[in-house]
């Protein structure tokens, strides 16, 4: 039986001197050896993000979901989120909210999504609250902030570390619910599908110790995140490499704007390998300024990100610097330390008092706004296949997305995917599950090295300027 790879002219070998000991193939297609061999879920969610978790938190009690993740439950870009998460204040300010996310995305967003997204949003909030989630407050009640291309104060946020919050607390109630168990350090290699017309009907997991099992479940929901780890320079954990994206390639499930992929303004200059640290957009917000090598203001620092990024490649290049800088000490140190006590902290673990100076910064690879195609329930192209959170595009953010939009749209999308999957999974699937051939993954940095190389290549494919401006010094 040829194996998964061949169909992409990567041979299919065993990594002799790493792999665990060869799994014997049974007629499930599960693997000898696998620690706790796992039983059929009715869900399986791969990621541990907001979206995962949130989708799982919405699914009915009485079914199973199995959730797994690459490394630890809680390394998610979800934990990274700085800024907070955006909301419709009132009925009065929808409109705004409205053409603040169309015009920050070029006018390329889909509108029905975009209202979708804005007028769930304060059932959203509530649904928070109700999980534990605590947004800064003052004696009149939650605080609002403002981030580049808001033109209203209406984003809620805990501190600076607005996601650790929302995802710790998720996480949280997830652990609580006895229908729900988590799997860390377990990879999702494949999916399996199957029938006529196609549907997903689970997928080839590699557990901790290394072994191989091809699960059945009835439903499958990505929950994967972006593609920073295919960047030199980003804000996202490096183990994020878009498997979600690549996996779909694969089995021709729809993608949309693979190459509509956000650079964040700034992050702390440095020329350290690995993850870039975020100088989240409501330092900005709250009126820190933008400075070139002359110490003079460049740029409106709350233009949409993709223009403030413009404009910071632009006085890089006239003063042949690789940043500029990011001045907030005007704001006061009792501000800075209350406000942004993470920043402020990690700032001056690199060496820099942000109460008494400026601090390098420049642009990185923050967030995609591209993936799977789905639905407005998030549903794929292919039959009991769900994406949600940043590995799914169903259109909200255009070509470029509006600040602190993403927790929310995350949220929004995935608690609409599992509404859905609780009326799907009343329909049991006849399809049964076919073999799998184990064989065909025994070398897995060859499965990943070819994960990364397609991907890549799409974005090449769709966008030859992006590639080459921000992709050809990829990891």
């Amino acid at each position: 039986m040829p194996g998964a790879l061949d169909r992409w002219g990567v041979s299919v070998r065993y990594w002799n001197d790493r792999r665990p000991e060869k799994p014997r193939q049974t007629c499930q297609g599960v693997s000898e050896g696998m620690t706790n061999r796992l039983k059929k879920p009715d869900i399986m969610i791969v990621g541990t993000g907001a979206a995962g978790l949130f989708c799982a938190l919405h699914t009915p009690k009485e079914t199973s979901v199995l959730m797994v993740t690459k490394e630890q439950a809680e390394e998610s870009d979800s934990f990274l989120a700085q800024g907070g998460i955006s909301t419709l204040k009132s009925a009065e300010d929808y409109e705004s909210y409205f053409e603040d996310t169309m015009k920050a995305g070029h006018y390329e967003n889909d509108a029905k999504a975009v209202e979708i997204m804005i007028r769930d949003s304060p059932e959203i909030i509530e649904d928070l609250i109700r999980f534990g989630v605590e947004f800064e407050q003052d004696g009149e009640g939650v605080c609002y902030t403002r981030e580049g291309g808001h033109s209203e104060n209406r984003i809620l946020y805990h501190k600076d570390v607005t996601g650790r919050e929302i995802t710790s607390k998720l996480l949280a109630r997830v652990r609580e619910r006895e229908n729900v168990t988590i799997l860390e350090h377990t990879a999702l290699l494949d999916l399996v599908c199957a029938g006529d017309p196609v549907q997903c009907m689970g997928g080839v997991l590699r557990g901790p110790d290394g072994a191989l099992q091809a699960l059945p479940a009835k439903t499958v929901v990505l929950a994967t995140g972006g593609i920073g780890g295919l960047f030199a320079s980003s804000t996202n954990f490096p183990h994020i490499t878009g498997d979600g994206l690549a996996i779909a390639l694969k089995h021709g499930i729809a993608l949309q704007n693979i190459h509509y992929i956000q650079i964040h303004p700034t992050v702390l200059y440095s020329k350290k390998p690995g993850r870039r640290f975020l100088i989240s957009e409501s330092v900005r917000g709250e009126g820190a300024v933008l400075l070139n090598p002359d110490g003079e203001r460049f740029v409106d620092e709350l233009l949409p990100r993709d223009v403030v990024t413009q404009a910071i490649r632009k006085e890089m290049e006239t003063f042949h610097t690789d940043h500029v800088e990011l001045s907030v000490a005007h704001l006061g140190v009792e501000t800075i330390r209350s406000r942004f006590p993470n920043i402020y902290q990690k700032c001056m673990e690199e060496g820099y008092d942000i109460t008494k100076g400026p601090v390098p910064v420049a642009p990185a690879q923050h967030y995609f706004m591209g993936g799977i195609q789905v639905d407005l329930q998030s549903k794929s192209s292919m039959d009991r296949l769900y994406v949600v959170g940043e590995a799914s595009c169903n259109g909200v953010h255009g070509s470029n997305r509006l600040a602190s939009n993403s927790l929310l749209e995350s949220l929004v999308f995935a608690k609409r995917a599992a509404v859905q999957i609780g009326k799907d999974l009343r329909q049991e699937s006849k399809q049964p599950f076919p073999l799998v051939d184990l064989q065909a993954y025994g070398d897995i940095p060859a499965l990943h090295r070819e994960y990364r190389r397609v991907v890549l290549e799409e974005i090449k494919r769709k966008d030859r300027d992006f590639y080459d401006k921000w992709c050809n010094h990829e990891t």
